[in-house]
């Protein structure tokens, strides 16, 4: 092929990428994310047997030594080292579905940014390049913005992501204001900048804004310290120091002042960005965990990906002071962080290295009037912002991207854009050339198959297996996993995973098939739980999922007593595992005690939930729970000791624990008895906000309550609600809510 042809191809290659960001495949599991990583897979294995054909065949063509991309391959280096010294070298090299982010994933991200510099030779190509990225970007944002719910994440999957996403394209568009020459044409570029903007305030993540805050008082130093010309200097100076001191007052000496009071949109931002946000402490808790567990892995880290192991065996009890769900911690939501615990020292070092070689070429083409002020403050206020932003999230496929374009751009600005470069005539085909599509394109295809083709067919058998479950077919459902598990994929840890919760979420399903089949799809369960749990023992996740499956299958087996013992004891050594990889999580312990009382061991079930309960005196689910199993086991006085702890946390909100309605309604006649007027309420509060709320005599009880106690608004708008359930209730309700007036 001629050298036109080689460009054109992997030049607009590199344009199609772009528009993988609005991919999601409903038939794949976690499509917002398998959709754009495996079709951005495919695509860069094609375009690498491309490139590599080029640059044998055309050798000038070939990248110049470059400390960024050096600073890129030792990164990557000590990602792969590390996953082969680490815990877990699937989740490492391959990564889970979840994320996609393994080595394998990531490495494809340094394909595409070869390509880059090796194809985007002049001004024309990087504008439609930046063009069409911020084109996309404001499609983004119009219709994150457009969405309601509290769902600002588009195409996307994540509303971080999609900060993160805006934020980058938002300098782009400023790249493509300063380089164009037409004043007129300038304006145009200003347009895609403010329609990011909504996008970018609906997906309202803290981390972005302090971000974009960072990258405002970079931008504003920068021009005030290195432009020419006096006035900008000095009006860019002035508000750097006024943003300064604005920012600081505000958010750091009095979060209350006149601005935060008159003004919606700043009062919502300091709402945003307040450490005692329970999301950010929460992510303390994460960032403690890895800062004490760093001793123990100081140079290759646990692995990359592997950051889980790392979080669950140093989780704190604390955490439900700040958070009741989510409490599995994949990544440490702080980029540094993360790479220096899952890589250790050599990792971070050398991802830092790419941020200093980059530093330093920005420092270089300045100095030699390659790179312009405009760029140069526009480009650091860029890396500024990423690093910032990422200090509260991790990378993702989307910043991934605008990164490697980032690294390019200052590539072309410094090695490229001011060289003469000698295009040779065509050249007829070469044997080299022959060779290189062949033998790497017979490498890259059956990887391209094995890694990505499998997997796809893997997810949309997973997502058919699920419609399966939906539509209650449950033989059907099994039928449809085994086909997935079949192909045998290195991603099927997720597929496995999400038929195992299918199971152990819904055991009684089993009764629907014959015994032989109910038998058939618990061994495959069991079977393919313990191959997650082979990846790495001590996963507390997987060790507990595979507990619950060997107690559903005990439970199936309750009349045989030697199968019901031996999947039984089976349970007890999983979810003893799943513990000690994990002691300071209650909720695990809660699955062990469960497993007791259905081994009918009383003594061991309560030993087990005073241990949970003793983890966080303020986490009123182990209260709850613990209470519940006294009355069960009708151990009634020593039961209500712990329910009164139950109710008396974060004001009763232990009540919506104590389902059934059957128990609760139990319970409230128990306070109804002693007067405790407030105890009765809390439950009353939950069986009509949540465990019976469309029955209307809960809703009188309530009103009753409220109405006793003097809470004479609240009587009033349950009353309404009483009328509003059951219109034939109107007149008496009525009545009642007159009776509050009087």
């Amino acid at each position: 092929m001629s050298q036109n042809t080689y460009l054109n191809i992997l030049k607009y290659g590199c344009y199609a990428s772009l528009i993988i960001i609005f991919f999601v495949f409903k038939n794949l599991l976690f499509p917002f994310i398998t959709s754009k990583q495996i079709s951005f897979n495919i695509l860069m294995e094609v375009l690498f047997i491309i490139w590599v054909a080029f640059i044998i065949k055309y050798p000038q063509y070939r990248p110049k030594k470059h400390y960024v991309w050096f600073g890129l391959c030792a990164f990557f280096f000590i990602m792969i080292l590390s996953g082969i010294t680490g815990v877990d070298f699937n989740l490492s090299f391959w990564g889970d579905v979840e994320r996609m982010l393994g080595a394998f994933h990531i490495l494809h991200f340094l394909i595409f940014y070869f390509i880059i510099i090796t194809v985007m030779r002049t001004k024309t190509d990087w504008k439609i390049f930046f063009i069409i990225s911020t084109v996309f970007a404001v499609f983004i944002s119009l219709n994150a913005a457009s969405m309601s719910g509290g769902h600002n994440y588009a195409t996307i999957g994540n509303s971080a992501y999609v900060s993160g996403y805006l934020l980058m394209n938002m300098f782009f568009a400023l790249i493509l204001f300063f380089r164009e020459p037409n004043k007129v044409l300038r304006l145009v570029y200003i347009v895609p900048l403010l329609l990011m903007i909504p996008g970018f305030k609906m997906a309202n993540t803290s981390g972005a804004w302090v971000g974009m805050g960072a990258s405002i008082v970079a931008l504003t130093f920068l021009y005030g310290v290195l432009s020419k010309n006096k006035k900008i200097k000095i009006a860019t100076l002035t508000i750097f120091i006024l943003a300064t001191s604005f920012f600081t007052y505000t958010f750091i000496i009095d979060r209350d002042n006149i601005f935060t009071q008159n003004s919606v949109f700043i009062k919502g931002l300091v709402r945003e960005i307040n450490v005692d946000k329970n999301t950010f402490q929460t992510r303390l808790v994460s960032w403690r965990a890895a800062i004490k567990d760093f001793p123990n892995h100081p140079f290759l880290g646990t692995g990359h990906g592997n950051y889980a192991i790392t979080f669950d065996q140093h989780f704190s009890p604390t955490f439900y002071d700040h958070a009741r769900g989510e409490t599995y911690f994949d990544r440490a939501h702080n980029n540094v962080i993360d790479i220096a615990s899952t890589t250790g020292g050599l990792g971070l070092l050398t991802y830092l290295s790419v941020l200093l070689a980059l530093t330093y070429y920005l420092i270089k083409g300045y100095r030699a009037k390659k790179i312009g002020v405009n760029e140069f403050v526009i480009i650091s206020a860029l890396m500024t912002a990423y690093f910032v932003q990422n200090l509260a999230v991790f990378d993702s496929f989307v910043t991934y991207m605008a990164f490697m374009m980032t690294l390019g751009y200052v590539y072309w600005l410094v090695e490229v854009e001011s060289e003469e470069f000698e295009r040779p005539s065509d050249e007829p085909f070469v044997n080299k050339e022959i060779y290189a599509l062949a033998a790497v394109g017979l490498v890259l295809l059956t990887i391209l198959y094995q890694y990505n083709v499998k997997p796809l067919k893997m997810l949309i058998a997973t997502i058919d297996g699920q419609r399966a479950w939906a539509g209650g077919q449950v033989a059907m459902t099994f039928t449809e996993y085994e086909r997935a598990l079949g192909l045998n994929t290195v991603l099927d840890r997720d597929s496995r995973t999400s038929m195992n919760r299918l199971l152990a979420g819904g055991p009684g399903f089993l009764s629907k098939v014959s015994a032989e089949e109910a038998q058939k799809i618990l061994d495959f369960n069991i079977e393919q739980a313990k191959i997650n749990v082979e990846y790495n023992p001590k996963d507390s996740l997987n060790q507990m999922l595979l507990a619950q499956l060997y107690n559903t299958a005990a439970i199936h087996y309750r009349s045989d007593t030697d199968k019901f013992f031996f999947y039984s004891d089976q349970a007890i050594t999983a979810i003893d595992a799943s513990i000690a990889a994990t002691p300071g999580r209650t909720p695990v312990y809660f699955q062990k005690a469960q497993i007791q009382i259905n081994r009918n061991d009383k003594d061991g079930a309560i030993d087990t939930l005073k241990i949970a309960a003793g983890l966080n005196l303020d986490y009123e689910p182990a209260f709850c729970h613990l209470g519940k199993t006294l009355h069960y086991f009708e151990r009634t006085e020593e039961a209500f000791e712990y329910i009164d702890k139950c109710l008396s946390i974060r004001n009763g909100r232990g009540a919506y624990e104590l389902a059934p309605s059957g128990f609760a309604k139990t319970v409230a006649n128990h306070y109804i008895v002693k007067e405790d007027w407030q105890k009765v309420i809390y439950i009353y509060e939950a069986l009509t906000g949540q465990l019976e709320k469309n029955n209307v005599e809960n809703w009188i009880n309530l009103a009753k309550l409220y109405a006793q106690v003097g809470r004479i608004n609240e009587a009033r708008v349950t009353g309404e609600k009483v009328i509003e359930l059951d219109p034939g209730n109107a007149g008496y309700a009525q009545e009642f809510i007159d009776s509050l007036g009087q």
